[in-house]
């Protein structure tokens, strides 16, 4: 095989998973919007309580950069799941300024989203069970990587 039928094979099958990536983000995309339509919450807030809660307590201002959002759009976003009962503002109490606020998840919210991602759940453990150890072990790293290149381009063009 020469080296040029490599590099056409390597090239279709790189634009394949690219095109599967997209389709990925596209069909979480739908779901997340779905999960948001059941819980009476807007797609972005969906997205930062999650960020709340995989990364919190969080400042407002730090909840702000890492969903990359303007803050006065945070106020919002957080007046709404603050509504909604799934976040409170605790005074920080290892902040220098004393009026600085913490944002933290209520915990006994998550039952409800794990209702509805449970179908989901269900067909990642399905889907995972056709794999090796090693071979998860792979994806699993593919995906992280690819993660870090989407936080990457995201600050780049965030920056630029």
């Amino acid at each position: 095989m020469s080296s040029t039928t490599d590099a056409t094979g390597r090239r279709r099958a790189t634009v394949a998973l690219k095109e599967s990536l997209r389709e990925l983000r596209n069909q979480l995309s739908l779901l997340n919007h779905q999960v948001s339509a059941h819980l009476a919450l807007k797609d972005v807030d969906l997205d930062c309580l999650e960020l709340i809660g995989r990364h919190g307590p969080l400042s407002p201002s730090a909840l702000a950069r890492r969903a990359g959002l303007h803050p006065a759009t945070m106020t919002g976003i957080l007046d709404r799941l603050q509504k909604g009962g799934w976040i409170v503002r605790e005074r920080d109490p290892e902040a220098a300024d004393r009026r600085a606020v913490a944002v933290r998840a209520v915990r006994g919210r998550n039952a409800e989203l794990f209702r509805l991602y449970a179908g989901m759940n269900t067909a990642m453990d399905e889907l995972c069970a056709g794999y090796s150890e090693e071979e998860l072990a792979l994806i699993a790293g593919f995906l992280r990587r690819a993660t870090s290149a989407g936080n990457t381009a995201t600050g780049d063009l965030a920056n630029g």
